[in-house]
């Protein structure tokens, strides 16, 4: 897994071609913050914060999407509240076709209090984070969902590191489909992950063609004790630059 330094955001910050710039964000915020947060989000955004049942859930989705907001704002050049989506079937969230011309992408994902965003120019890319449960039966979830190399990738390492091989299969695969905008029903049985020789995961099929997978780069990490996280981007590597919300 990659080694990250993470930095505060400097003043002259900005996003290159070849760049890939990974925000981190803790969700456990003060009630005035997450009130100022709230004041951004959209009328849709609003109602999905409502729904759910628990305080909890809901001041971690109205935290993620208001820091959402902001970074976009600061990318764009404009204020975060007026920053508008479009969504696939699966519900992947895009910028509206008023700021398509930016050629901007970007993709979230959370556990617990931890946020990660990942943004960069041209290329489609995908985020997953995972909060590592160590009351996962993770050789069962292997068995039925990754082929059998990946499973046997996953219980021939020590015990110990069981849990954590998993996790990195598992957010590579996810990261893909996010990428994609298929989502899990896109099929995790439908991607081959593979490790080189220094222990950095690659993709090393997808729907059992080759040539597909090396159309793409994986950046597999810990962002912080007790997570894994992966980014999946489309074409050759970039470089990481990663940063702290603060």
């Amino acid at each position: 897994m990659r080694s990250l330094v993470w930095q505060n955001p400097s003043p002259n910050l900005t996003l290159l071609n070849d760049e890939i710039h990974l925000w981190r964000a803790n969700l456990n915020l003060s009630p005035q913050h997450i009130e100022q947060l709230e004041t951004t989000l959209s009328e849709d955004e609003q109602l999905r914060a409502n729904r759910f049942r628990f305080p909890n859930h809901r001041r971690r989705f109205v935290a993620a999407r208001g820091i959402l907001r902001q970074l976009l704002g600061f990318y764009l050049q404009t204020s975060g509240d007026i920053v508008s989506f479009t969504y696939n079937l699966k519900g992947k969230p895009q910028l509206a076709p008023d700021f398509s011309n930016t050629n901007l992408e970007f993709n979230i994902s959370h556990s617990q209090d931890l946020a990660l965003y990942s943004f960069n120019r041209d290329q489609i890319i995908g985020i997953d984070l995972e909060y590592l449960r160590d009351n996962v039966d993770y050789e069962n979830i292997a068995q039925r969902f990754f082929c059998q190399r990946e499973f046997n990738l996953i219980t021939t390492c020590p015990k110990q590191q069981q849990l954590a091989r998993f996790y990195q299969l598992w957010t590579a695969k996810e990261a893909y489909l996010k990428a994609t905008g298929e989502g899990l029903a896109g099929g995790l049985e439908t991607l081959e992950i593979n490790f080189d020789s220094a222990g950095n995961i690659y993709l090393y099929k997808i729907k059992n063609q080759k040539n597909l997978a090396h159309q793409w780069s994986l950046y597999n990490f810990i962002p912080e004790t007790n997570f894994i996280a992966t980014i999946a981007l489309s074409g050759k590597e970039k470089k990481l630059t990663a940063i702290n919300y603060v």
